[in-house]
């Protein structure tokens, strides 16, 4: 009897009152003792209210409904529809809508409705995956900043790939502690190739020369990377390392010159195809008789195999590796005797030895950086005030 009042005095009352009668009423349905007839009854007049002229009436349901896992399904499906201002908390928030659903309205849906979906919790892979194929940047920045989302690895990628170009995407994935290595390091090749276009654009510096620069910068992240990622994370680098021909003989070189052994190690049994554990055992060979094989088996040019023989040598000796930098930069005495060796050696060709020197000049500039940081930290240190009470404490 209640309802039929209802329906009776709605049809003339103001929008801002059939608002407010519409939220009594779509609360009633969730907490009170309504009888099978009021409850078949009231389910009838919000689904009329469906089509009222004021979005008030539509939004004051969508509040009420959102979050509940009681509300009526198919108004909830009408109200997921409706323009942003309604569809919103219901896309954001409600449990009624199953994948399906979500990975529609992120497809035909406006930036709003997707950024309300990537900001679910508990969002599905497959949900996460459609955001980052077909979603907006805004969606995609949603995404990454939300802890609750399960992205796979590819869609990680697929991000990058659309919008890695953006810094407000770069920043907030590079933030991100358990952000896969290779993906860590895609973002980083979209900000060389960004930059190196910037320069080149504005006549800073010719096309060849800022590719090149690109290049070594993309080489010395990589390594940087490395220098953080174990097992499965490791593995998957080398992969997408190779994938993209950036695992070149260059870069290998940089990584036994940095004293990771481990992405060493992990180049060289990607190329050849052995295990790990076996590249491990001829590395670590004093002797030295497997590593010539395990080269020409990698694949990489007969004229490095001194400069590898000599860096690895180098690397077996105290002061050459753990010198405490997480075996992310070169270091400049590994560099000087490979580079002495190969200038006195007339087989190096001029490829090698060109690389060489830019790698003594990059650890020789790398050590006076250090080293200046070092004095004014010590400078700092002492012009600060010397307080007898405070050291007796």
């Amino acid at each position: 009897m209640i309802v039929r009042q209802f329906i009776s005095w709605i049809r003339t009352a103001p929008a801002g009152e059939r608002a407010e009668a519409t939220r009594a009423l779509a609360r009633a349905w969730l907490i009170s003792d309504l009888t099978e007839d009021d409850r078949i009854a009231a389910e009838g007049a919000l689904l009329m209210l469906l089509d009222d002229p004021s979005p008030l009436v539509r939004q004051a349901m969508a509040e009420v409904f959102a979050r509940s896992a009681d509300a009526p399904a198919a108004i909830v499906q009408a109200l997921s529809a409706d323009q942003p201002a309604i569809a919103l908390p219901v896309l954001e928030h409600s449990p009624l809508l199953i994948d399906a659903d979500l990975v529609d309205i992120v497809a035909t849906g406006s930036d709003e409705m997707q950024c309300a979906i990537a900001r679910r919790t508990n969002l599905p892979a497959s949900v996460a995956a459609a955001i980052a194929e077909v979603g907006s940047a805004a969606a995609a920045l949603e995404l990454i900043e939300n802890p609750c989302a399960g992205l796979a690895p590819f869609s990680w990628d697929r991000i990058v790939e659309r919008h890695g170009h953006l810094a407000a995407i770069r920043e907030s994935m590079l933030q991100l502690e358990d952000l896969p290595s290779a993906t860590r390091l895609a973002l980083v090749a979209k900000l060389s190739d960004t930059l190196a276009q910037f320069v080149v654009t504005r006549n800073w510096l010719g096309a060849d020369r800022a590719d090149r620069i690109a290049g070594e910068a993309r080489e010395r992240s990589t390594v940087n990377i490395a220098a953080r990622a174990f097992g499965d994370d490791m593995q998957n680098l080398i992969t997408h390392l190779r994938a993209t021909g950036q695992l070149t003989a260059g870069l290998i070189l940089r990584a036994l010159l940095s004293g990771n052994l481990d992405l060493f190690g992990a180049a060289l049994a990607e190329l050849s195809g052995l295990p790990y554990g076996r590249v491990s055992a001829l590395l670590n060979d004093r002797g030295g008789n497997g590593l010539q094989a395990l080269l020409r088996r990698a694949g990489l040019p007969e004229s490095t195999y001194a400069a590898f023989r000599v860096a690895l040598e180098a690397s077996h000796e105290v002061g050459y590796v753990d010198s405490g930098d997480g075996a992310a930069r070169l270091h400049r005495r590994m560099v000087e005797r490979v580079l002495t060796h190969c200038e006195t050696d007339h087989s190096a060709a001029e490829p090698l030895l060109i690389l060489l020197r830019r790698f003594a000049t990059e650890s020789a500039r790398e050590d006076a950086r250090m080293f200046c940081e070092e004095l004014a930290a010590e400078d700092a240190i002492a012009v600060l005030p010397y307080d007898d009470d405070l050291i007796a404490a």
